[in-house]
């Protein structure tokens, strides 16, 4: 059982006595403060603090993160305020124990939404101290060290969010040994068959491949002993969880897994890696295109080292990872590896500690993007979306026209890039260059690539982007624009509804009293007119009802039971996202119309005859009359079926009679009935039913064209 009198020892190699003395009395604060509790296994409770507080000294963090971890359930299992927390300790040590507690006090509709608010607290406390997340991290680890004491269920739940959300940070911030560690605790709770079967073949594995391994490290040894570069080879193990990792997603049986050995080989100078991967590479052939320099170019967690892969003794391929002793405790420690110790006076932030460390500016860039993404998201749930699409990266490095190294995720496209840069010109974008040439902005990237990016002004972000994007920035921004551009478009929307409804009654928003509006917002909970406008246009509350309710004070002469809403509200077609014109029927100007309000989307235009409306038409509450407005400009889309003779050319023929119509193919079928007749459905961009009929005019004049009818439903 852990003490603090061991945990003294172990930090006087690195902190002062005062320091300590500061450790000791933040861990009877908190002893006293636990008296009585218990965990699930029946140990007292302070020793899980304890433990938290010896997973830290082995990354050797400073003694404010020990004391925060000494005093990290204070707050919310003890009851003692966060202000008395302060008086004691300070407010630096009570921000990072505030940072890592819970939100208890709060109810929640669902365990997610709990899980999503609680990780959003913690991100935006990390913002300030990224050691709130170390202090976290060393929290869960232990906490999975001692899962035997929960329910099955429990144990698969814990294990389940630990792999989405913490695993991913501590490898994103490169603690490479907690996440391991978290990763095979995890798999052991959530699958312990599975666990045990693998665990139990690579035992037996290994016996027989010891003689095999042992050779290959000698033979490694002698090379480098003989070019006179002094360096420490290892034998690399495999973990459980990523043994299992590789059979699912690559579907290949353990016996292939297990056939390749990994070595490790660390050496004092960034010079020696490259002398030491020309040595290697003169004695095993290296297999092309499995050489990885993340020396040059890290990841994104500031991990460092070269990879490469080569054909062994009898054929066998052997993974090499060459680095120097740097980098080695940055592969296992991450940031904390460039934890720089400071004074008491300069001990505020996190910040100040480590400015010169790649991997600590790295860090902080990924929580100044999460603080992007927390900004630009409706909700926690969608917040943690985003961050869990950030959190799973197999990273592509792509280049601006100017040489700058651009970290993206795979399956990257343009727009992912484009918002990479920055908001404004993902928002802007219109077209890109990659390596010089036009590309399609759904073009998937690839290492090594050179792109750029075109922008216009006034150019708006494209709905159809988020059915490729895979950045989280790039996904949460579109939809932050876009609902941006549905709010002040169902305002409009909703504007114009209400002022029609009020219309029928002789009355406008103009005549309308403060008073009466106040009275409606307080009915409603809204706190601003525009907040009601928007619900109208939504689709989620009936116009002529609220017109009612603004004048039922005023002007109780006003009949309002024979209100006339029967004047047609008029479409232009440039409404946007909140009216929507259905597939089924694909209205056009000239047809006669219909609207129906549908909630959350606005109101769905489809012609009078459609038999999707049928339903609504005797449904004031959902009915909208609707006429088109006069002057229209807008181009719109009508299917049309041709049955055609099965000719060579007939197909070009039509689509220039179509364009010298005026008017463009938008897409193109083509069904073969037998020999002699084809049916070929066409999509046109036609601006109403005169436009359409002038393009079925001329259709008709192209010989081996039977018959023409348009798609409705």
């Amino acid at each position: 059982m852990p003490t603090i009198d061991a945990l003294s020892d172990r930090l006087s190699t690195y902190l002062s006595t005062e320091q300590i003395q500061l450790v000791r009395r933040a861990y009877f604060y908190a002893e006293q403060a636990h008296t009585g509790q218990r965990r699930r296994s029946g140990e007292p409770y302070i020793i899980h603090p304890l433990a938290v507080a010896n997973i830290l000294a082995d990354m050797r963090l400073d003694h404010q993160s020990l004391m925060a971890a000494m005093l990290h359930d204070v707050i919310e299992d003890t009851g003692i305020p966060k202000i008395a927390l302060a008086e004691q300790f300070g407010d630096v040590v009570t921000e990072l124990v505030d940072g890592v507690s819970k939100l208890t006090h709060i109810k929640f509709e669902s365990k997610e939404e709990q899980q999503a608010e609680n990780f959003q607290k913690m991100v935006l406390a990390m913002a300030k101290d990224i050691r709130v997340m170390l202090v976290k991290l060393a929290d869960r680890l232990h906490n999975l060290r001692t899962l035997g004491a929960l329910r099955p269920d429990k144990r698969r739940r814990i294990g389940r969010e630990t792999l989405d959300i913490y695993a991913p940070v501590a490898h994103r911030l490169g603690l490479n040994s907690v996440r391991v560690e978290m990763e095979e605790l995890c798999f052991d709770a959530m699958y312990p068959m599975r666990s045990g079967l693998i665990r139990k073949a690579v035992t037996n594995a290994r016996g027989n491949r010891k003689e095999l391994v042992d050779k290959i490290a000698k033979s490694l040894r002698t090379r480098l002993k003989e070019e006179n570069l002094p360096s420490r080879v290892l034998g690399r193990e495999k973990h459980m969880f990523s043994i299992y990792t590789k059979m699912k997603v690559q579907r290949k049986s353990l016996n292939d897994i297990l056939d390749v050995y990994g070595f490790r080989i660390v050496v004092e100078s960034v010079d020696m890696c490259y002398r030491v991967l020309g040595a290697v590479h003169n004695l095993y052939k290296p297999i092309p295109g499995r050489f990885k320099d993340y020396i040059a170019i890290p990841k994104t967690n500031g991990y460092q080292s070269l990879h490469t892969t080569l054909i062994g003794i009898s054929g066998v391929p052997i993974e090499i990872q060459i680095r120097t002793e740097e980098m080695d405790a940055m592969a296992k420690h991450g940031i904390a590896s460039h934890w720089l110790y400071k004074s008491e006076s300069s001990s505020d932030s996190f910040g100040d500690a480590a400015t010169n460390t790649s991997g600590s500016q790295r860090a902080q860039q990924w929580v100044q993007n999460l603080l992007e993404l927390q900004q630009s998201a409706g909700s926690p749930i969608e917040f943690i979306e985003h961050v869990k699409v950030d959190l799973f990266p197999d990273e592509i490095y792509v280049f601006s026209p100017k040489g700058r190294i651009f970290e993206l995720p795979k399956g990257s496209t343009t727009v992912d890039f484009a918002y990479a840069i920055h908001t404004d010109v993902g928002n802007s974008c219109i077209a890109c260059r990659i390596d010089r040439q036009l590309a399609p902005l759904s073009t998937k990237l690839q290492n090594g690539q050179t792109i750029q990016i075109v922008t216009a002004p006034g150019a708006q972000p494209n709905p159809a982007w988020l059915g490729f994007v895979v950045t989280g920035k790039a996904r949460s921004n579109i939809r932050h624009f876009l609902k941006s551009q549905r709010r002040s478009e169902s305002v409009s929307l909703g504007e114009r509804l209400l002022q029609k409804a009020l219309g029928s009654l002789g009355k406008s928003l103009d005549d309308i009293e403060q008073e009466s509006i106040d009275r409606v917002l307080a009915e409603t909970g809204f706190e601003i007119l525009e907040d009601i406008t928007e619900d109208i246009g939504l689709g989620n509350r009936m116009a002529s009802l609220v017109a009612r309710r603004l004048l039922v004070a005023k002007d109780t002469d006003i009949d309002l039971e024979e209100m006339n809403d029967d004047a047609p509200l008029a479409i232009k077609g440039t409404e946007g996202l909140v009216v929507n014109f259905a597939k089924c029927c694909s209205p056009i100007p000239g047809d006669p119309i219909l609207g129906n309000a549908s909630s959350g989307r606005g109101i769905v235009i489809h012609t009078e005859t459609c038999k999707n409306v049928q339903d609504v038409r005797g449904n004031p509450e959902k009915c909208v009359i609707l006429s088109w407005d006069k002057d229209i400009d807008s181009e719109f889309s009508v299917d049309l079926r041709l049955y055609l003779e099965n000719r060579k050319g007939i197909v070009a023929e039509l689509a220039a009679a179509v364009t010298q119509a005026d008017a463009n193919i938008e897409g193109i079928s083509v069904e073969d009935r037998d020999a002699q007749l084809s049916v070929t459905q066409i999509q046109l961009s036609v601006q109403g039913r005169k436009h359409l009929a002038r393009v079925i005019r001329r259709l008709r004049n192209i010989r081996g064209i039977n018959k023409i009818v348009r798609i409705k439903n």
